[in-house]
């Protein structure tokens, strides 16, 4: 008797063990998708982070507990290589990963790669392109056309004539744009950078410092029809300028990237702001989005073992009070 209770008992023990086991192993067996993204330092980045937890927030609904999820925000290249780690030891499958600075952040992503994690990179790529992952982002030079023939054919029509035009910063996404807004408006002879040929400064993306140029360029010109300034950021410190000086001349202001501030604007029929080019931070989403299709079978994961990166490339549309309401977002950060 003792003897078969022993063994009914070791059955038991025996099938807790396996259904152990599997519950385990089911545990493990769901995809991990870790998402690296930079502290807000501007607008933009703001979105970023905004969102990458709205991302996860609605596909944890759509997917309830078929996947993982773990958003990490760090304020500087450092704090995100600490991340990437970590999120290797977490034991991701996925990386979303918006580099806080390309150059040294390459090593640790490479190394994820090297590992198994499947690499999505969004908007600043890699320095190293000698293995396989997605580079997700926008249209830069599309974003500089759309802008260019924007200003290019409302300044015809409106009798204007003179502009000025701001950059961001010194990097291959910016010389992007520029060249392709320049090639839009010097299609026009009529129409005069007050800067002299191609020339612009550089407003760091940054609210404060277009804030600055357009004050500079307020005492410089007695007379502005147009500014191009790339970036919503940067546009609200344009028209803070325009309204302290109180100048009646300047009849546009065009920023990009598509910000919600902007999108009111242009809702509210702002006499400057009459549209803005898309680049936005939602691209994150559809980065997110990528990983799932992936895991779904809905998309290909032969970009991991390619030897180079594969581009996504998304793209730049104009947003006028025509299609305006297809884009805002009221609870958007950015």
């Amino acid at each position: 008797m003792k003897r078969a209770l022993m063994i009914v008992l070791c059955l038991l023990l025996a099938v807790g063990f396996v259904f152990a086991q599997g519950a385990a192993e089911a545990k493990k067996s769901v995809p991990k998708i870790g998402i690296a993204v930079p502290s807000p330092d501007h607008g933009w980045t703001g979105g970023i982070g905004w969102w990458a937890d709205k991302a996860v927030k609605e596909l944890s609904e759509k997917y309830p507990g078929k996947y993982e999820f773990k958003v990490l925000h760090a304020d500087g290249y450092a704090k995100q290589i600490s991340d990437v780690e970590d999120l290797m030891v977490w034991g991701m499958n996925y990386l979303v990963i918006l580099p806080h600075e390309s150059a040294p952040l390459t090593p640790v992503v490479k190394e994820a790669q090297a590992s198994g994690v499947k690499v999505i990179v969004v908007d600043r790529g890699l320095t190293d392109t000698s293995f396989g992952y997605v580079n997700l982002a926008g249209n830069n030079s599309e974003m500089g056309k759309v802008s260019g023939k924007f200003m290019r054919e409302y300044m015809k029509a409106n009798n204007l004539t003179k502009y000025v035009a701001m950059g961001g910063m010194p990097v291959v996404i910016d010389g992007e744009r520029m060249n392709a807004f320049f090639d839009e408006m010097t299609q026009d002879k009529s129409l005069v950078n007050l800067a002299g040929g191609k020339y612009y400064d550089f407003s760091d993306w940054s609210t404060q410092k277009g804030l600055e140029l357009m004050e500079n360029y307020l005492q410089k010109y007695p007379e502005i029809h147009a500014v191009f300034c790339q970036d919503d950021d940067v546009m609200t410190g344009v028209l803070q300028a325009i309204k302290e000086s109180g100048r009646k001349d300047i009849k546009l202001v065009f920023g990009g990237a598509g910000s919600k501030a902007a999108y009111e604007k242009i809702i509210n029929g702002d006499p400057l702001v009459k549209a803005t080019a898309t680049y936005h931070p939602s691209m994150v989403y559809d980065a997110i989005n990528y990983c799932l299709d992936v895991a779904e079978g809905k998309k290909s994961s032969d970009f991991s073992t390619a030897k180079t990166p594969t581009s996504v490339v998304l793209p730049s549309v104009l947003v006028t009070k025509d299609n305006v309401m297809q884009f805002y977002d009221k609870d958007s950060v950015f």
